[in-house]
């Protein structure tokens, strides 16, 4: 799969649920929707791994001084 976009590769992705979940397929066919749909949620859930790394939070601290932070989701609060 080439590299695409965050939304393009989404996009897709919702339009194979709602083609799964209309259960008009084949069953072949519903196996390969379900396999590149299994890939395109890897390409998502990549993509938001790597502009989670990217975002940084500006803080302030008590005197007013302005620092920046890196982005903690909840998964990594909880690792620590």
């Amino acid at each position: 799969m080439t590299k695409q976009p965050f939304e393009k590769s989404l996009k897709k992705l919702e339009q194979i649920v709602q083609e799964l979940e209309s259960g008009d397929l084949p069953l072949e066919k519903a196996i390969d929707k379900f396999e590149e749909g299994v890939k395109l949620s890897k390409i998502c859930s990549r993509i938001l791994d790597e502009t989670e790394k990217r975002i940084t939070i500006l803080m302030q601290d008590a005197e007013g001084n302005t620092f920046e932070k890196p982005f903690m989701s909840e998964n990594d609060k909880k690792d620590e």
